[in-house]
């Protein structure tokens, strides 16, 4: 497809993977279960067989609708119901995120269901014996979706005073804690592109605030803010709000996500810390002091530039030379971790304003790619050799084996994408048996991404053996003009300043193989 209004372009996989904001894997499943084909698998996923994924995610489907109906028709769930009653919630906000009830007995769920089915959805726990019982009994639930909208697990809390309080699935093929937060298709079906997303630290936060008509927030699954949730994040939204209590393992919380937060801070990204008063939580405070003053709280959250250095100042004397040469020391390895950029500038300027030290040389920049930036129209791509390059190696990495008949100067070769090429033959040269999707993977938010996608989107029209004589044919003209450039550095030098000995012999070795 190719938009002639934005100048936006690719394939069906492209296309899904920024309309739906997925990566390459999960566009790839979408679209596999929309014409009703089965992804392959490698080896590397594990002994869940490749086949059990979609009957996971089909019992985690059915198991939520039988929570949800109990929480409508057993006379159990009346605590349950009270429960949610106590807190506010409405029956649109309980639908919403399909809030459920678990009975209190212990086979509710391997009365109605294959136990090997309940076991490798985390649903039940196995006795020494080899027996399950129910994971979840006389919880309230709720039910974690991804962004796409699939139950990947559930969290339960109790309704009286027993531990543990709150209850989550264990790690199972198709739910991994870590990578996942709470409430993010609930957002996402409000707004696909939020101005901003707040992380809260619980389930009810995230339901509260939405029954205030906060509809912007998430929750972590019982783990710290990882650079892989703000990464998450980051591809629906510019700007982040951490939100944490403001007693001292709030403050130990907000910067430890403030270190997680360093890597993912590309220019244009924004990461605020918002701590509240000690005790207090986002679900205490919406209530107390309605939502207009709560978003007032969020939007004067500290920027993570003043929190960092603010942090780093503490039990620091920036009156003498020690306390800003403790400062900069302590800044430098963290800053170091910084995507190079605007931002990662400004951190340093800040640091040498604070330190009152003018050089502060910490960081090599690494050379861009601006030859290789997206060009939005294919036709406006030329195809020079190193491009029919890059553009067969991707689509058929098996081509890298005709690269063991040439002889390659790599050095010799100055041209715009060398370096790019030289890339991806490393890559698949240490593995040999990649496919197209980890080679996209590779390069997925790096700058030769678009470069990349354009590259892969062009078609050559031919197959098997006229692929690799035109991938030979592309190589060995690199390779001659390789040479001719040389052979022209020669002859300038030669008629500039004279040449050495060997450089003499190379030049006329170089014009006897032209003869």
């Amino acid at each position: 497809y190719h938009c002639f209004g934005c100048g936006a372009g690719g394939n069906a996989i492209s296309f899904l993977m920024d309309y739906s904001h997925l990566n390459f894997v999960e566009a790839v499943e979408d679209l596999a279960d929309f014409v009703g084909v089965e992804v392959p698998r490698e080896a590397s996923l594990g002994p869940v067989k490749k086949n059990n994924t979609a009957e996971i995610l089909q019992v985690l489907e059915q198991v939520t609708g039988f929570y949800i109906d109990q929480l409508r028709d057993n006379v159990s769930a009346k605590v349950a119901v009270d429960y949610f009653k106590s807190r506010g919630l409405s029956g649109e906000v309980a639908r919403e995120f399909q809030l459920g009830y678990a009975p209190a007995g212990w086979d509710a769920l391997s009365k109605r269901f294959k136990p090997q089915q309940l076991i490798e959805a985390g649903l039940v726990v196995t006795k020494e014996n080899g027996s399950v019982y129910d994971r979840f009994r006389d919880r309230v639930i709720f039910p974690i979706r991804d962004r796409r909208g699939r139950v990947l697990g559930f969290g339960g809390r109790v309704l009286d005073d027993s531990l543990p309080k709150y209850l989550n699935s264990p790690e199972t093929a198709v739910f991994h804690k870590g990578r996942e937060v709470y409430g993010l298709y609930e957002l996402l079906a409000k707004n696909a592109k939020p101005e901003r997303i707040l992380v809260v630290e619980g389930y009810m936060d995230v339901i509260a605030l939405s029954q205030f008509s906060l509809g912007y927030a998430v929750a972590t699954l019982g783990t710290a803010t990882s650079k892989e949730h703000l990464e998450l994040l980051f591809r629906f939204s510019s700007e982040i709000v951490l939100c944490f209590d403001g007693d001292k393992a709030g403050r130990a919380a907000s910067w430890r996500a403030v270190e997680a937060a360093l890597p993912s801070l590309k220019d244009g990204r924004q990461v605020k810390i918002m701590q509240l008063p000690a005790g207090d939580d986002p679900d205490v405070l919406v209530r107390q002091e309605g939502l207009a003053a709560f978003e007032q709280r969020i939007a004067s959250a500290t920027s993570l530039s003043a929190f960092f250095f603010d942090r780093l100042n503490q039990g620091l004397n920036l009156n003498d030379l020690e306390g800003r040469a403790s400062l900069a020391s302590k800044a430098k390895g963290y800053l170091e971790k910084i995507p190079s950029g605007v931002f990662q500038d400004l951190m340093l300027e800040k640091l040498k304003e604070l330190s009152k030290v003018d050089r502060l040389d910490f960081f090599e920049k690494p050379t861009t790619l601006k030859s290789l930036r997206y060009k939005q129209n294919q036709a406006d791509v030329k195809l020079s050799p190193v491009r029919i390059a890059i553009s067969l190696l991707l689509q058929n990495p098996s081509l890298i084996g005709v690269l063991d008949e040439k002889n390659i100067n790599w050095q010799g070769l100055g041209f715009p994408g060398i370096s790019l090429l030289k890339t991806i033959v490393e890559i698949i040269v240490e593995n040999p048996n990649i496919n197209l999707p980890s080679l996209l993977e590779y390069f997925r938010g790096k700058e030769e991404e678009g470069y990349i996608g354009v590259m892969m989107n062009h078609d050559f029209f031919i197959s098997g053996d006229e692929l690799k004589e035109e991938f030979s044919g592309a190589i060995d003209r690199l390779i001659n003009q390789g040479q001719e450039s040389r052979l022209d550095q020669l002859i300038a030098k030669e008629r500039a300043s004279g040449l050495s000995e060997h450089e003499r012999k190379e030049l006329l070795s170089m014009l006897a193989n032209r003869k």
